[in-house]
């Protein structure tokens, strides 16, 4: 006789038993030579040392797909534990390698969806600091935030801190009511959006009440070491020169970091840098440190977002050929 203690810590155990136990239900009668106990976020199987180790393996795989998906139909988990061939196995292994980042909630496959959104998957595995350069709607933070979720998923790391400076666009949030949390919390809802659509709400509160998960402005990252985590700063565009060097020295041995901004849209006072243009002149030669511009051409959003964005790129490049021209004749004046 053989025994064996299975934690769901990782899922959801309502996720996992299903309404009314339906699916413990299935597995008893997939299994019916084995004791099955659940208690809570454990299963206990006892029986043959055959017939624990042909279930262990499959509840393994349910529970690895729910992890990635965060919900399993009764028919799918009927399917996995009916595959003798490994088929529903080698199915999930072929949606992993077909560049699904993690399955979002109600089963939707997250994945980067134009060609520099997949050089920036790919630049994040050989690199452990990115800069996403590029206009509004083209999946920066997005993308970022599904590579972190995916690492934590599958534990490469044991935290995700997401980062933004608190710059306001154009308007002031200073007078509105509040404590420090309910005066940020609109700079951050962006993150928050991302998250949501990734992450089933239980777990995410899992997460978030326990900090591995942790979502502050970027004036709250100095003096802290950053590590066994992977670190998202969106919005770079708006961070003086010291604070983007503040945050890239937090980071710890084990840390990766990807840093999204748009320099198009620099919110800064007037008489300040963007700490990310300078970061993008300085470090783009660097070993493990990789630079990854999108553009018009890789906007998700509405489809007229992208003429949005070609219309005011142009009206810049005018403006700045027009400075350039008159740089050039108050040259020859002189």
């Amino acid at each position: 006789m053989a025994e064996h203690i299975i934690n769901l810590n990782s899922v959801n155990p309502i996720e996992f038993y299903g309404p009314n136990n339906n699916k413990l239900k299935l597995l008893r009668k997939k299994y019916p030579l084995l004791k099955i106990l659940s208690r809570g976020n454990q299963l206990k199987l006892s029986g043959t040392t055959e017939n624990v180790e042909t279930a262990k393996e499959k509840i393994e795989l349910i529970i690895s797909y729910i992890e990635r998906n965060g919900n399993l139909s009764d028919n799918y988990f009927n399917q996995i534990l009916g595959d003798e061939e490994g088929v529903i196995d080698k199915t999930i292994n072929d949606e992993l390698d077909n560049k699904i980042l993690v399955f979002g909630r109600n089963g939707k496959a997250i994945k980067p969806k134009t060609h520099n959104q997949r050089v920036l998957v790919e630049s994040a595995s050989e690199n452990d600091i990115i800069f996403a350069i590029g206009p509004a709607g083209t999946g920066k933070t997005y993308t970022a935030v599904a590579l972190a979720v995916r690492a934590l998923k599958n534990k490469v790391i044991k935290k995700i801190v997401l980062t933004r400076p608190a710059v306001e666009a154009g308007e002031s949030l200073g007078f509105l009511p509040g404590d420090m949390k309910e005066k940020i919390d609109p700079f951050l809802r962006p993150l928050y959006d991302a998250l949501d659509d990734m992450i089933p709400t239980d777990k995410l509160n899992y997460y978030m009440t326990n900090r591995i998960i942790e979502i502050a402005p970027l004036g709250f990252m100095r003096g802290r070491t950053l590590d066994n985590c992977y670190v998202i700063l969106d919005e770079a565009q708006n961070t003086t020169d010291l604070q983007l060097k503040m945050l890239l020295t937090r980071l710890g041995p084990s840390a990766k970091a990807i840093i999204t901004g748009d320099l198009s849209q620099v919110d800064l006072p007037r008489n300040q840098h963007s700490g990310l243009r300078k970061a993008k002149n300085l470090l783009d030669r660097i070993a493990g440190i990789a630079f990854v511009h999108l553009d018009s051409s890789d906007v998700v959003r509405h489809r007229l977002v992208k003429q949005i964005i070609k219309a005011y790129d142009a009206e810049s490049e005018e403006r700045h050929q027009a400075r350039k021209a008159k740089n050039q004749k108050d040259e020859q004046k002189s």
